[in-house]
């Protein structure tokens, strides 16, 4: 954060060549410029190039405001939150003033009668952009008096008439002047409520317990709701979904790479999980977002992955302070864990009853199936195969210690075919070759090419 500029009045404003412009001119200008300088205005949101953020893009410079549609877990509150970096880093606001005018362009009774009282000495502080985003989650109990405003009884009682319009308490909708508002889960608000919102939005003016306020707003609403047909809770009004310029439907990662990378990006790990563990959790995901068993209605969430990798983690983690391991890593016995805390993550479609298990144990073990064609393919695993059917068996298991699973492979003679499935996995120390190692006897397993006995503490290919 640079410092914020040293003027303190509104003749020094004016001395050092400051042009007041508008909410929408300032993001028009800022997102034109970042895009011009090559760079990305989006830090951190994955698979919207190509969709999402130019339709966004263009609703900006039109200066529309926007509301984003989608399911759960598919960055919306993200995507709103990075549009305070398209603002100016310090904007000037009249000191004192209640709803953060520009020392330029007064609006309240108040801040036209200083400015015309103490003209260019009108004092003068400095905002940061932080502060000039706004979000507020709808709930059923959210009132008019959060969002627009209402009259204030401790001013009534200082003296002031009720008809003098600064007895109002304005709302966050006013107080987000010059500013965004981002009100996430839109439907939830009760319908009255949204009426309330319908002349802020177009003719920006307010109306209060019979007051009306010509007061020219400078604000950006922006919102997020899911699709109408999931979101039986309520619904946008049509009038208010007009006032909207821009209606932008958002989606899941359309790429394996993009899934990868916001699991990384999102996961706060204990223990380092390998790459192959995260493809497997990532394609985990997008094969329940194809079932037919999961609502497809209600989406799986980003989220679901997320957790997923967290928990791994954290049984690795488990494992290595039960076992006095240095290094904690995760492993494919460890995907179980995440089975058994996910499934209240997705909900099923009427009828899968009792079989919510099943299926997320099914498609786990196809997602480890696809992975380890992914990132094993062309590996002759032939010799490990025919050393598990000549009577050998490999031990594995939650409390089982890398160093313990290592030293119970069966020796292949002069084969080198575990540093093989090292190497293509990029796995150097103990935990990370275990974890290799533990791939490729479940892929075996799952090829039909060698058994599994688990009595869930102990887990025997054999």
């Amino acid at each position: 954060m640079t410092q914020a500029p040293a003027d303190t009045t509104l003749g020094a404003l004016r001395a050092s060549g400051h042009v007041h412009r508008t909410l929408r001119e300032e993001i028009r200008a800022n997102l034109l410029a970042t895009l011009t300088a090559g760079e990305s205005p989006w830090p951190g949101l994955h698979g919207f190039d190509d969709t999402v953020i130019p339709q966004l893009e263009r609703a900006l410079i039109a200066g529309h405001d926007v509301v984003l549609l989608g399911e759960r877990g598919q960055g919306k509150t993200r995507l709103l939150r990075a549009l305070a970096g398209l603002l100016d880093e310090w904007t000037p606001v009249i000191a004192g003033s209640e709803l953060a005018e520009h020392p330029c362009h007064p609006i309240t009774p108040v801040s036209r009668r200083r400015a015309a009282e103490l003209g260019d000495d009108l004092p003068v502080t400095w905002r940061h952009r932080e502060e000039r985003y706004a979000e507020k989650l709808a709930t059923p109990d959210t009132s008019v008096a959060d969002l627009i405003g209402d009259v204030d009884p401790m001013k009534v009682a200082e003296g002031r008439h009720l008809g003098d319009p600064e007895t109002i308490h304005f709302g966050l909708i006013p107080r987000s002047h010059r500013g965004i508002v981002a009100i996430n889960e839109l439907p939830d608000l009760a319908e009255r409520i949204q009426v309330a919102m319908l002349n802020v939005m177009e003719e920006r003016d307010i109306q209060i317990r019979g007051y009306v306020l010509r007061l020219p707003l400078d604000v950006l609403v922006v919102a997020s709701a899911n699709p109408e047909d999931y979101t039986n809770r309520g619904r946008i009004i049509t009038p208010l979904k007009d006032r909207f310029g821009a209606e932008i439907r958002t989606h899941y990662p359309a790429g394996l790479a993009d899934e990868v990378a916001v699991i990384r990006q999102e996961a706060h790990l204990v223990a380092d999980v390998p790459d192959h563990l995260v493809e497997t959790l990532a394609r985990f995901t997008r094969l329940l977002r194809e079932s037919s068993a999961v609502d497809q209605r209600s989406g799986v969430s980003a989220r679901f992955a997320i957790a997923g990798a967290e928990t791994i983690a954290a049984a690795a983690r488990h494992r290595a302070t039960r076992q006095r391991e240095e290094h904690a890593v995760a492993r494919v016995v460890d995907l179980e864990t995440a089975v058994d805390v996910l499934g209240g993550k997705v909900e099923f479609e009427t009828g899968e009853e009792g079989r919510e298990r099943e299926i997320l144990t099914h498609l786990l073990r196809t997602a480890t199936a696809e992975t380890v064609r992914a990132q094993l393919r062309g590996v002759d695993l032939a010799l490990l195969v025919e050393a598990l059917d000549d009577g050998r068996v490999v031990t594995t298991g939650a409390q089982v210690s890398a160093r313990d699973f290592l030293a119970g492979l069966p020796v292949l003679g002069e084969s080198e075919l575990y540093d093989e499935i090292c190497a293509r996995l990029g796995a150097t120390d103990d935990g990370a070759r275990a974890s290799a190692i533990e791939l490729a006897l479940e892929g075996l397993y799952l090829a039909r090419k060698v058994g599994k006995d688990s009595d869930g503490t102990e887990t025997v290919y054999g």
